[in-house]
């Protein structure tokens, strides 16, 4: 039986980039499903979604929220979906095009070698991050730098938003224990996965900055991440039973 696989890709005003992301992930080779999470979106993005699941009745969903409710309850609410309807790898990445969706079967693919979870990785090669201002680059690459440190585990890119789980990582994860909502939400997820002793990889990608629409990021979001770290350090972890 083909493995089922799902990409999880969160909008808030990505009306820009709604149509050709779907587009272009339906088009692979691969098979793969797509979850848009719209929070809202003031500026129309699930109505293009509407009207694409038309011509892609069966594998375009949708799931509207009522606001700007955070990454992490979105990515949590794709997860809970994806297990309920049978997704065996789910995968999550970001609207913009800034995660290339040519790199989603690779992703997949080091799960059916052996991986619990594949990170599409920034740094594992060096920094290979494009059209991003420096002050960017240095808070995302030192960011992974000091979360490597403080957390004692060796993966490079500790903050990437582009990952395919396999289902018996997200099953083994108590989501109503995951605390943080923002990108620090990334840094818990794979921080759990590794101390629940699942096996984690980074594949290599290039990361290009959006050309369409505006970033999300935000200084509360980057407090959240590192502060939250501190937690972490802290935190018990036990597989949800």
């Amino acid at each position: 039986m083909a493995t089922k696989r799902l990409v999880i890709i969160p909008t808030y005003n990505e009306k820009e980039n709604a149509e050709a992301i779907i587009r272009k992930v339906l088009s692979l080779g691969m098979h793969f499903e797509v979850l848009i999470i719209d929070d809202g979106s003031p500026d129309g993005t699930a109505q293009i979604v509407k009207r694409l699941q038309v011509e892609f009745a069966e594998r375009l969903h949708l799931i509207e929220r009522a606001g700007k409710l955070g990454l992490g309850t979105a990515y949590i609410a794709g997860f809970r979906w994806g297990l309920a309807h049978g997704y065996e790898h789910i995968c999550e990445m970001d609207a913009d095009f800034s995660h290339n969706p040519d790199d989603l079967p690779r992703l997949s693919e080091a799960c059916d070698n052996g991986a619990d979870v594949a990170i599409g990785s920034r740094y594992i090669t060096g920094v290979n991050v494009v059209n991003w201002p420096m002050k960017r680059v240095m808070i995302s690459y030192f960011g992974s730098a000091y979360v490597r440190r403080m957390l004692g585990i060796e993966v490079r890119d500790m903050t990437a938003g582009f990952k395919c789980y396999t289902r018996r990582v997200l099953e083994a994860i108590d989501f109503d224990k995951i605390s943080m909502k923002g990108y620090g939400f990334q840094i818990e997820m794979k921080y759990t996965a590794i101390r629940l002793g699942f096996k984690v990889v980074e594949v290599p990608i290039i990361f290009v900055d959006r050309k369409l629409g505006c970033t999300k990021m935000s200084g509360g979001i980057v407090r959240e991440a590192l502060f939250g770290v501190l937690k972490l350090r802290f935190k018990r972890f036990k597989k949800k039973v």
